[in-house]
């Protein structure tokens, strides 16, 4: 969930939203829009992207009206503004207009951070939308869906859901928001399970899962439905370059309990336990040649004619690998 500033007023005269989730930048202009429309229904919002906001633009927008109506003007991709365009913004920002909301989006990066620096200095109200990389991330933003829905849902239900539904937070608040609607009581895995099994076998994880335990066949039966129901191909190599990872980590690592490898290695301590029962084939050479595999795969999907054959080609690969130790 986005993370905001102690002065937490939707209608402060600027609200600066950073960072790349995208979910999270078009909650933090709802909730202005909603507060601005809540205080007068007739709000005017005007919707900006960084090449429509040209010098003078701002200016434009929010002179005073005849009608003194609120607005909120939202500027995405703030980061990408002309150094015209930026000069105004900063202007503005020293001596913001009455009635008037301004919404800067901005990727949170080293391009832009002169007007990041300016709109902080200036005490804009900041809403924090990082990129959610992490699984751990993922699953604490599904236990936030279900609180903020007012439902109570199991801990094994949300990792359940993230795993069926993977990293698109649009869908984990889709999924969860759908589970609200249709179940009472508590959420828990065997609901998770029954909504969301098919969409867990056609996970790009499901690939990446199959393949490195050597089963090659469910691995591409996986694929294919994959690619068929829109998983995007640089989704699959990533979950193929995760699983080949985790074995060549956890195979190097010194023995141990799963909660003291999850802190050497930097995972969650159930999956160390699913990484342990993957590995039993791998060697060190099948390892490398995985890794080949996924590299590969992932040139031919950037740059290739067809992502699929790349995809398939280092599926079987990384499944013979993962069988090397059995011949």
């Amino acid at each position: 969930m986005a993370k905001k500033t102690a002065h937490d007023d939707p209608l402060a005269p600027v609200t600066l939203a950073v960072g790349q989730e995208e979910l999270l930048l078009d909650r933090a202009v709802q909730e202005v829009v909603a507060a601005a429309r809540a205080a007068d229904a007739d709000t005017d919002v005007r919707d900006l992207t960084s090449d429509q906001l040209q010098p003078g633009t701002l200016a434009e927008l929010t002179s005073p009206s005849l009608f003194a109506e609120r607005k909120v003007v939202v500027v995405r991709n703030a980061q990408d503004l002309s150094a015209d365009t930026v000069k105004d913004v900063k202007g503005y920002l020293g001596s913001p207009a009455e009635e008037i909301t301004l919404v800067l989006l901005h990727a949170g990066g080293a391009k832009g951070k002169g007007l990041l620096d300016a709109a902080r200095k200036a005490g804009a109200r900041e809403v924090a939308c990082p990129k959610m990389t992490k699984p751990a991330d993922r699953l604490a933003f599904v236990r936030g869906e279900f609180r903020t829905l007012g439902r109570s849902a199991t801990p094994e239900a949300c990792q359940a859901l993230v795993d069926a539904i993977g990293s698109d937070l649009r869908e984990l608040a889709s999924a969860a928001s759908q589970l609200v609607a249709d179940v009472e009581g508590t959420i828990d895995e065997a609901v998770v399970g029954r909504y969301y099994t098919g969409r867990a076998e056609a996970s790009s994880f499901e690939v990446a899962d199959r393949a490195v335990e050597g089963r090659a066949a469910e691995a591409l039966e996986a694929l294919r439905w994959s690619l068929s129901t829109g998983v995007a191909p640089v989704l699959i190599t990533s979950a193929l370059a995760q699983g080949v990872r985790a074995i060549g980590k956890l195979s190097s690592a010194r023995g141990g309990r799963p909660a003291d490898l999850a802190r050497e290695l930097g995972m969650p301590p159930w999956k160390i336990d699913r990484v342990r029962q993957q590995m039993r084939g791998w060697t060190p050479e099948g390892v490398a040649v995985a890794m080949r595999a996924v590299a590969e795969a992932d040139a031919g999907v950037k740059g290739g004619d067809d992502p699929g054959y790349a995809l398939e080609k280092a599926v079987v690969t990384i499944a013979r690998a993962a069988r090397s130790r059995r011949g």
